[in-house]
């Protein structure tokens, strides 16, 4: 039950300070995904390689897929049958088969708007220590909804603090 009197554990306010070796920062890229058309393809790698390359330490990660007919999940990364259950699954909530009023891109292009929205274009991911805060077993995956391949627009938007990028 929502209480209005709760009363936070804190006895004041925390003032933000950056450490002197790392500063508040805002810092974004693009990838490009390369999809080998409908499935999964893994970023988890990408994401992380590029957190290290800013010297990310504490924030927040926005990923973001400029498509509507592509979409980005955080999901199991041990089983594959995993990920062709859940492929199963969206072409059973929306299959090539019905006569949609939009099909003018091909018979698959409908179905891919569909999956689209019922699973997401934007993801938050916390950065801790440098790392993503993802569970042992989730990775981030882009969800192709297309027949054919594509090359998809992931942008990378992070926020918080970053100290100096490891030398290489």
């Amino acid at each position: 039950m929502y209480s209005r009197h709760m009363k936070s554990k804190f006895n004041k306010p925390a003032t933000p300070q950056a450490a002197p070796d790392k500063a508040l920062g805002v810092v974004g890229t693009s990838l490009v995904v390369r999809t080998r058309g409908p499935g999964f393809t893994e970023i988890t790698g990408d994401i992380s390689g590029w957190l290290k390359r800013i010297g990310a330490q504490e924030g927040l990660l926005t990923v973001f897929i400029a498509h509507t007919s592509a979409s980005l999940t955080i999901q199991e990364n041990a089983d594959l049958d995993v990920r062709r259950d859940l492929v199963d699954c969206l072409n059973r909530l929306a299959p090539e088969s019905h006569p949609y009023r939009h099909s003018s891109e091909g018979p698959d292009d409908m179905p891919a708007h569909i999956k689209a929205m019922l699973t997401s274009v934007s993801l938050s991911i916390p950065v801790v220590g440098g790392r993503t805060a993802l569970g042992t077993w989730q990775g981030v995956y882009v969800i192709e909804h297309r027949a054919r391949d594509h090359e998809r627009r992931v942008e990378l938007h992070f926020i918080g603090m970053c100290g100096a990028a490891p030398s290489t």
